[in-house]
């Protein structure tokens, strides 16, 4: 049977009725409050001297001894002259005996009165019931908070997917797993910085707001600027702006921000999303390499406390050397096709068309290499693995191979089958890179509308020279899924994109 202070699932006529009648309820307990002039809005402090969890772990320290914690009423049992509550805070939950004879005739039967939902005060003395169970001892009660609104029966209720992403406040409440995820990414970004701090990089912040959106294939959103008059971007990527500070000789910068593209949601999308960038001077791919494998492993160890990881039901092992193969010879072990072998665009197009792999007639030999990777290969690469040497035609901005110059010094981190990070040994060859932009523009002429525009400042900026460089990029996001054994991307984002209801617009 529902508690009467919170709702049951039902029909949802008959549930929003059960709501507007229960917040009334509230309602008219919050306005008998304000008229005896105990108001719980006018209250501006509180006295939090520890957190639930820190009573309980420092019980052999604090028993017998008054504490005082604040936090969200979640159970309540009445039992005449007596009664017990849970109450939770950030960091977990606690049970509190309240007794009329310690607190009060009046105040008793004010908390009587308390819902679920509400934000209180306690103090009291820390003890462990005839069951064993650590909880306080209540001197006095205080209320906080009035809650209006019901939370899902028995505070366990809410599994409604869309309710959850688009109530996350309530979701945070009554779900304290979920809270856990969203504190893990927390340190997640936190030991990232640590790490990188250690390693001599300097964070940085470049502009969101852009005339020219670069340094990766999407399709950017755009705005207008109205003290300019100016047509402008949200950004995609956080390179060239990156890179324009190697060139002015910060040798190691990093940068975690918001980009934003506008492109379709599934698991692993969403069109605004955490990346983290960094460049380091003098040294290459390989060293983006050495360099992920460390990053990610501190990360494990630092937030998790070991480097064995676990998603779905499959193990990863970041303690061990990560994989390192080309994708040359990737496709030729997963799908038997040996591209060395093939000379021309035509051949491509021939053994696409003979396998069944749709492409444009716009691709080029490289590209058809990347579509034979994607369908053959990107499901196998499970174990932490670095997928190198990529064709030039998909690498715009990467440095040519010396021994092999239709292909690149780049790589992809892949785990779980996805993609997890791109990194490059940067091009600085400014005329060069103007040929790259060049072809990038034909792409655009011809439809494509993820190719990248010109970006003539960064070329100025190469012209006056960038030393060899190394950059990476990541998603935090992904990182986070799979660190928290997250099945969805909106798990790991607080506010993820929904579609607006018709009462929010």
């Amino acid at each position: 049977m529902a508690d009467k202070n919170t709702i049951a699932p039902s029909e949802n006529g008959e549930q929003e009725q059960n709501i507007n009648e229960l917040r009334q309820i509230r309602v008219d307990k919050l306005t008998a409050l304000q008229e005896a002039g105990k108001d719980p809005f006018k209250i501006t402090l509180a006295n939090q001297e520890y957190h639930t969890t820190e009573v309980i772990e420092k019980y052999n320290e604090l028993e017998g001894k008054d504490v005082s914690v604040c936090g969200r009423i979640i159970t309540k049992r009445p039992m005449g002259k007596a009664s017990f509550m849970n109450v939770h805070d950030r960091d977990g939950k606690i049970q509190v005996y309240v007794r009329r004879d310690d607190v009060g005739e009046e105040p008793y039967a004010d908390f009587k009165k308390y819902d679920i939902g509400d934000i209180v005060e306690v103090k009291g003395y820390v003890f462990k019931t005839k069951t064993g169970e650590i909880s306080i001892h209540a001197k006095s009660v205080k209320l906080l908070t009035k809650s209006l609104l019901p939370l899902p029966e028995k505070y366990h209720g809410l599994t409604n997917t869309e309710t959850r992403y688009r109530q996350r406040y309530l979701d945070l409440i009554v779900n304290p797993e979920v809270r856990d995820t969203f504190i893990k990414r927390s340190l997640i970004i936190r030991e990232i910085r640590h790490y990188l701090d250690s390693q001599g990089f300097i964070e940085v912040e470049t502009p969101m707001l852009v005339s020219n959106a670069g340094g990766a294939a999407a399709r950017p959103f755009e705005t207008h600027f109205n003290a300019l008059n100016e047509d402008l971007k949200l950004r995609i990527s956080l390179e060239l702006y990156l890179k324009r500070l190697i060139v002015g000789g910060m040798e190691r910068v990093y940068e975690i921000g918001r980009v934003f593209r506008n492109e379709g949601l599934d698991t692993r999308h969403n069109p605004e999303f955490t990346l983290m960038e960094l460049y380091q001077a003098y040294t290459d791919y390989h060293g983006m390499m050495d360099l992920t494998e460390n990053l990610y492993r501190h990360v494990a160890q630092a937030v998790l406390g070991t480097t064995k990881i676990t998603y779905n039901g499959v193990e990863m092992d970041l303690g061990k050397p990560f994989e390192r193969i080309t994708m040359l010879d990737a496709v030729k072990k997963y799908a038997g096709v040996d591209f060395n072998g093939i000379k021309t665009d035509e051949e491509a197009k021939a053994l696409a068309k003979e396998k069944g792999l749709e492409f444009e007639e716009r691709h080029k030999k490289g590209d058809i290499l990347n579509l034979f990777f994607e369908e053959y290969v990107e499901k196998h690469l499970i174990q932490p693995t670095f997928l190198m040497d990529h064709p030039v035609e998909i690498s715009p901005l990467t440095k040519r191979k010396p021994d092999n110059p239709d292909y690149v010094e780049r790589f992809e981190f892949f785990m779980n089958g996805w993609e997890m990070a791109n990194a490059y040994s940067e091009l600085n060859d400014p005329i060069d890179q103007r040929e790259r932009f060049k072809a990038q523009e034909e792409l655009l002429a011809a439809g494509d509308e993820e190719a990248n525009h010109t970006d003539e400042d960064f070329l100025t900026a190469l012209e006056y020279g960038m030393a060899p460089t190394g950059g990476i990029g990541f998603g935090i996001d992904r990182m986070t899924m799979l660190l928290t054994d997250s099945a969805a991307i909106r798990d790991v984002l607080l506010f993820p994109t929904m579609k607006s209801l018709p009462n929010d617009k």
